[in-house]
C-alpha cells in the first residue's frame, strides 16, 4: 500500500483578499487518483484556512520570508522533520524567490517543489514587463519604475491620466491625477517596498487565465475566464469561464516560449478593437482555480502529479460557462483553538 504524499501549503487567508491555499487544497482533496495528507503553512493565527474543516490535516505557523532566509528554512525543516513533507505549494509571490533560491537545499532534505527558475520569476516582473513583451511579441502597457515623490511631477511626460500605480509583489489602484498617484505611492511603498510600478491604463474588459507548464514548454492545462464582480483590491468575487482561442493562443505560445514550469495567471485586457494587452503575469497558481477545477480541469492535481513525477497528460478543453461566485460564512470556533496556534505554533484538525 502506497504512503499518502505529504503535501505543505501556504496562501491559507480566505478573506476579501484572498491567497489561493484553500483552493489549491480543495483541488488537490478532489482527486480521485491521489492519497494526500494536507500541511497547512500559515504567517497569521487568523488566517481562515487554519480552522476550516476539511482543508488542512494540521497547520504550523511559519516566519515571513523578511525574517531572512536561515530563520525561514530552518522552521520549514522543522516542520519537516516531524511530518515528513514531500512537496511544498507556495501560494504567494512574495515568498517564491525564497522557494526558488532554497530549491536546491529542500530538494537534499527530500522536499519537491514545482516552481519557475530564477530568470523566469525575474523576466516577468511587473518592471520587466515592457521586455518582456518585446521578447516574446506580447502588446503590453507602457510602464515605468519610481522610487520617489520627485518622479511623479514628470509622469505628465509619458503617460495621461488615469493611469495605475502598482505594487511589486501585490495592489494595484487607479489615479485621476498626481494627488491620487501621491497617496497610492505612499501607501504602496509601505507596504511593499520600493519600486513602485506606473502603468498605462488601458480601456477594455479584463480577462484571465489561469494555466500550467511542464518545464519543457507543453501547456498542461489552461482555462480562462472573465471577472464578473470584483473587489476594491481588484480581486475577482465572481467570473465566468468563457472560450476565446486567441488568448488562449497566446497563453500557449508564451509557455512555449518561455518553458514555464509551475502554475501561473495572465491578466490581460481586451480593448473594444480586439488587441489584447498583458498587464500582469502572476507566477503562481491565482485564488480562483477552484474554477478551473470546476470546468474540468484539476490544475492542482496536476501540479502534484508533475512535481512527484507521475504522468500526467494535458487537458483538452473545459466547460464553457462556468461560474463561481465567492460568499461570507460565519465559521464559528473555540478560543482553544486559536490559543494553540498562537502558543505552540500548530493545530490539528482533531482540535477542530
Amino acid at each position: 500500500m502506497n504512503k499518502p504524499i505529504h503535501i505543505a501549503v501556504t496562501g491559507l487567508n480566505n478573506t476579501d483578499n484572498p491567497g489561493p491555499g484553500v483552493p489549491v487544497i480543495r483541488g488537490i482533496r478532489e482527486s480521485s487518483d491521489l492519497d494526500v495528507r494536507i500541511i497547512g503553512l500559515a504567517y497569521e493565527n487568523l488566517e481562515p484556512g487554519i480552522y476550516m474543516p476539511g482543508i488542512t490535516d494540521i497547520t504550523y505557523l511559519i516566519p515571513y520570508p523578511s525574517a531572512g532566509t536561515r530563520v525561514f528554512l530552518n522552521r520549514i525543516l522543522e516542520i519537516h522533520e516531524r511530518e515528513r513533507i514531500d512537496l511544498i505549494i507556495p501560494n504567494f509571490d512574495a515568498e517564491l524567490f525564497t522557494f526558488i533560491k532554497s530549491e536546491k537545499l529542500l530538494a537534499q532534505h527530500g522536499i519537491r517543489t514545482f516552481l519557475p527558475s530564477l530568470a523566469q520569476l525575474e523576466e516577468r516582473s511587473k518592471a520587466n514587463l515592457p521586455a518582456f513583451g518585446a521578447k516574446y511579441g506580447v502588446k503590453v502597457p507602457k510602464s515605468k519604475e519610481i522610487t520617489s515623490l520627485n518622479d511623479i511631477p514628470s509622469l505628465r511626460e509619458d503617460f495621461d491620466y488615469p493611469l495605475l500605480v502598482k505594487g511589486k509583489f501585490y495592489d494595484a489602484y487607479l489615479a485621476y491625477n498626481s494627488e491620487q498617484v501621491i497617496t497610492h505611492f505612499n501607501k504602496i511603498a509601505a507596504k511593499w517596498g520600493l519600486p513602485v510600478i506606473i502603468q498605462e491604463f488601458i480601456k477594455g474588459t479584463e480577462v484571465n487565465v489561469v494555466a500550467l507548464g511542464d518545464g519543457t514548454g507543453r501547456t498542461v492545462g489552461a482555462v480562462s475566464m472573465r471577472k464578473q464582480y470584483i473587489t476594491d483590491k481588484g480581486k475577482a468575487w465572481g467570473g465566468i469561464t468563457i472560450d476565446d482561442p486567441k488568448m488562449m493562443n497566446i497563453t500557449r505560445d508564451l509557455i512555449s516560449q518561455t518553458g514555464w514550469k509551475g502554475g501561473m495567471e495572465l491578466e490581460m485586457i481586451k480593448t473594444a478593437s480586439g488587441d489584447y494587452f498583458l498587464i500582469e503575469i502572476n507566477p503562481r497558481i491565482p485564488a480562483w482555480v477552484y474554477l478551473a477545477v470546476g470546468a474540468g480541469q484539476n490544475i492542482p492535481e496536476a501540479l502534484v502529479k508533475l512535481a512527484m513525477g507521475q504522468e500526467t497528460p494535458g487537458f483538452l478543453n473545459y466547460q464553457v460557462g462556468k461560474m463561481f461566485i465567492r460568499y461570507s460564512w460565519d465559521m464559528l470556533g473555540d478560543i482553544s483553538q486559536f490559543e494553540k496556534i498562537s502558543m505552540e505554533g500548530e493545530l490539528s484538525t482533531g482540535s477542530l
